[in-house]
């Protein structure tokens, strides 16, 4: 078996990353470079191909369970722990403060930040995104974090952080760990109770956007941003910008 040691220095991985930045790497080659060394079947970027095609799309990788990991031959607490760790990383410079301040004028944008952050999750995560009186985003509060199957949410709780900071209005998202962002019944009804407690507290909701694996569910997109219009129609636009990934 050849390793990776022995092959011509153009060629590994991190030579190359050094010689033509990251972007040049292919997915295995850059997990090859965060596991270090392979297994006594295969150098780095085997095992690296191995995790790839087993926790297919790269997407469910990255809500790997660290048990999940170890699971794989060649993987210990020590090489789970930095890919985890890497991961992390990642997402929370996803997530970092350049959104707020950012003007929110369309469902697109929502989606556009978030998709990254939590499609292929494998639990519903419920976001409140506070706005203030120019639609600028102030900040972003985790409200509840679900089953594989569905999220509770109360009003009660979910208001509370606007509350405190004075929120101009607010957006809400969730995903749908599912893939399709169609919403469910579930969805509608917790999408009116919030719109009545918004009009109650004058904190306007003004979208609630559903994140699928690749297409994403807008309430206002749909025209149904008012509990009147909630109980007026059947809700069944799915905004679909799938050809962004």
């Amino acid at each position: 078996m050849i390793k990776i040691k022995d092959w011509p220095k153009e060629e590994r991985p991190r030579e190359r990353l050094l010689k033509s930045g990251p972007a040049s790497l292919s997915d295995a080659q850059l997990l090859a470079i965060l596991l270090r060394t392979g297994s006594n079947k295969g150098d780095a970027l085997q095992l690296a191909m191995h995790l790839l095609k087993k926790f297919s799309p790269l997407s469910q990788l990255v809500h790997t369970s660290v048990a999940e990991l170890c699971s794989v031959k060649g993987v210990g607490l020590a090489k789970a722990a930095q890919l985890k760790a890497a991961i992390e990383f990642g997402r929370r410079s996803l997530a970092v403060s350049d959104f707020e301040g950012t003007k929110i004028s369309k469902s697109q944008d929502v989606f556009q930040h978030y998709a990254y952050l939590l499609r292929g999750a494998r639990k519903e995560f419920f976001k409140i995104v506070l706005m203030d009186q120019k639609n600028r985003v102030i900040r972003d509060v985790m409200v509840s974090e679900g089953s594989l199957t569905a999220t509770i949410v109360h009003p009660r709780e979910v208001f509370q952080p606007a509350v405190r900071e004075s929120a101009a209005a607010v957006i809400f998202l969730h995903n749908h760990p599912s893939g399709d962002p169609a919403p469910s019944e579930e969805d509608k009804n917790t999408t009116k109770r919030l719109i009545m407690a918004g009009e109650l507290l004058g904190i306007p909701v003004l979208d609630h956007v559903i994140i699928g694996s690749r297409d994403y569910f807008s309430f206002a997109d749909a025209g149904y941003m008012s509990s009147k219009k909630m109980d007026e129609g059947s809700i069944c636009n799915t905004i679909s910008f799938s050809t962004m990934f």
